[in-house]
């Protein structure tokens, strides 16, 4: 940009440009809604869309804060996206994570638009955790002023599925709240469900404004709201450049290192950010679906896409034939009309539903409740769409800049006398090169996972087995970047001789100084078992010194039984070391948290 290509002034066009060199994809997305919002106001039009007059309102104009939680990132940019929208329909909306929110604000909102994940067992994200606890509390504040819609993320196969979302829904309204519009439930196949509901929000806006036209005609669409052409409704294909086994001969793990070739994409990412997988189902299950289903493979159905295809080319691409949700459990009672079946969703027979689903796929369902008749439309209609799987990318773009590495463990395992694989897994690993040739991929990015913006500060990275992969690129980075901030490494998994993943790496970096500590634990070498956990409460003065000095504590890996003992390790450093109550030591974790020092990658 310069003066003969824009109405700028030399000096507005060199600001300009180098603000823009800095900004990532959803910054410019947000500037360009901020921008328009902005002009929408200075001129009382906007091209394409219709302005909303801000004279109905008593304070003359309508404060809308949308207001997200989110773990790995989805959340935010969902967020993102609703307020870009709402700022060029020229709405005064502001954007605010639960992590930095200002609980005193809640009483003064007049509309709030709440867009939150469920973690694992019905958690919150990290960084909502505080503000989740504060609208739970006596301490919440009457909030009869206020207008609110919340749209909950979530994955059915989980138990508690969009717990989280529901709470602050109904908690909202419980404080005094009005519902502006339904609460909204995604699955992880959110975009459609998300689109639909930004839509519904505009609309009524529009309507509350008494604006002759819709907006919801002129708003972008969720797929157009990325600058990167390549996404999880367009993905790239990429081609395998590596699948390397990097577990030693006698494991009981079967651990790949896998590169994928990202040449011609012009996709970038940071470290701490996950690729996204679209993978195919495996042939042989869908065959014996199918045979068992007693239905042509060739029988035209509409996809998840609105398309027409093959039932064989449906289920291999489109539809989750592994694993078994509550909906779809719900959706075969009600088809084949089983009782026994019905008698699982009864709020006393939870477990009972629970043991039922563990261990289970949708092939093992039609074993016992056969469903007779059935069309292939009706069946695919019991089905929820294929989800991508995520994976931590194991290595710098800076460093390797055509190219994304992973850190993949094939899963296989038995239950129930059948022999069982992983989806993604093993589409990566076994299938690639052979039935088909590239990979769909796209970027998932993770705001809430990065490297400290100092490259000066401390970093102690806690990554057990696969969930080493974030710090191999975040050592690259640091290399790459001459970072010069310390680093320490606590790994974990079964046997050193056999699963001390990427070991020549890491040793390589101890020689070269940019490693400064790496503390071991193999769980199996010895009679009593060794974690990470253990490590970090062996190390238990240093660490917490380190943490003192302002140093970043990062954890990546299993959430149900890893991430809790860490987090629990760490609260009894802080107690021991700070000789500090308890409650002083979640507070200090509690801000470490808030300040972006204390971040998890766990699933």
């Amino acid at each position: 940009m310069n003066v003969l290509n824009s109405p700028l002034t030399p000096e507005q066009a060199e600001t300009l440009n180098h603000l823009i060199a800095g900004l990532s994809n959803e910054q410019i997305i947000w500037i360009n809604g901020y921008f328009s919002g902005l002009n929408a106001g200075r001129q009382g039009i906007s091209t394409g869309q219709t302005v909303i007059p801000q004279t109905d309102h008593p304070n003359g104009e309508v404060n809308i804060t949308v207001l997200f939680g989110s773990q790995t990132g989805n959340a935010e940019k969902l967020a993102e996206i609703l307020h870009s929208k709402l700022q060029s329909a020229g709405f005064n909306a502001t954007l605010q994570s639960m992590g930095s929110y200002k609980t005193r604000q809640l009483k003064s909102e007049q509309f709030l638009f709440v867009v939150v994940s469920t973690q694992g067992e019905g958690d919150p994200p990290d960084s909502a955790q505080l503000f989740y606890e504060f609208i739970q509390s006596k301490k919440a504040p009457n909030l009869s002023a206020l207008r609110f819609s919340v749209l909950a993320l979530g994955d059915s196969s989980y138990e508690y599925f969009c717990k989280i979302g529901q709470d602050f829904d109904t908690r909202l309204e419980a404080l005094g709240g009005q519902r502006f519009y339904p609460r909204t439930d995604c699955d992880v196949d959110y975009e459609e469900t998300a689109d639909a509901w930004f839509d519904e929000l505009l609309n009524q806006l529009s309507k509350e404004r008494k604006v002759s036209e819709a907006i919801v005609s002129s708003s972008t669409s969720l797929a157009s709201s990325t600058i990167t052409s390549y996404s999880k409704r367009n993905p790239f294909s990429a081609i395998l450049l590596e699948n390397l086994k990097i577990t030693g001969r006698g494991s009981s793990k079967d651990v790949r290192h896998i590169e994928l070739s990202l040449e011609d994409s012009a996709l970038s990412f940071e470290p701490g950010d996950s690729l996204g997988i679209l993978p195919s189902n495996c042939p042989e299950l869908v065959a014996e679906l199918i045979d068992t289903l007693a239905i042509n493979p060739e029988t035209i159905v509409t996809d998840s896409k609105r398309e027409k295809t093959t039932l064989q080319q449906a289920l291999l691409h489109h539809y989750e034939i592994t694993t078994v949700t509550r909906p779809f459990l719900e959706k075969i009672a009600a088809f084949s009309g089983s009782k026994e079946l019905g008698q699982l969703f009864q709020e006393e027979n939870r477990d009972q539903l629970r043991s039922f689903i563990y261990g289970r796929e949708v092939i093992d369902i039609l074993h016992h409740y056969p469903l007779p008749g059935i069309t292939a439309e009706q069946f695919i209609g019991l089905l929820r769409k294929l989800p991508p799987r995520l994976y931590s990318i194991a290595s710098s773009y800076r460093a390797n800049p055509d190219e994304a590495h992973l850190t993949v463990g094939i899963v296989r395992y038995q239950s129930h006398g059948r022999d069982r694989k992983g989806v993604a897994t093993t589409f990566l690993t076994e299938r690639i090169g052979k039935e088909e040739e590239t990979i769909p991929i796209y970027i998932d990015s993770n705001k809430n996972f990065r490297l400290p913006e100092d490259p000066d500060r401390a970093i102690i990275m806690v990554g057990p087995g696969t969930g080493i992969a974030p710090f191999r690129a975040f050592m690259e980075e640091r290399e790459v970047t001459g970072a010069q901030g310390k680093n320490w490494l606590f790994f974990g998994d079964r046997h050193f001789h056999t699963d001390f993943l990427y070991q020549q790496e890491w040793l390589d970096y101890r020689k070269n100084g940019l490693l400064n500590q790496i503390d071991i634990a193999f769980s199996r070498d010895q009679e009593e078992k060794v974690y990470v956990q253990h490590s970090l409460l062996k190390r238990s003065r240093e660490l917490y010194a380190w943490l003192e000095e302002g140093a970043y504590f990062y954890v990546c890996g299993d959430a149900e039984s890893m991430a809790p003992d860490v987090h629990e390790a760490l609260l009894t450093i802080i107690e021991k070391e700070g000789q500090v109550s308890r409650e002083k030591a979640i507070e200090y974790l509690n801000n470490l948290q808030q300040n972006k020092r204390y971040q998890r990658d766990i699933y």
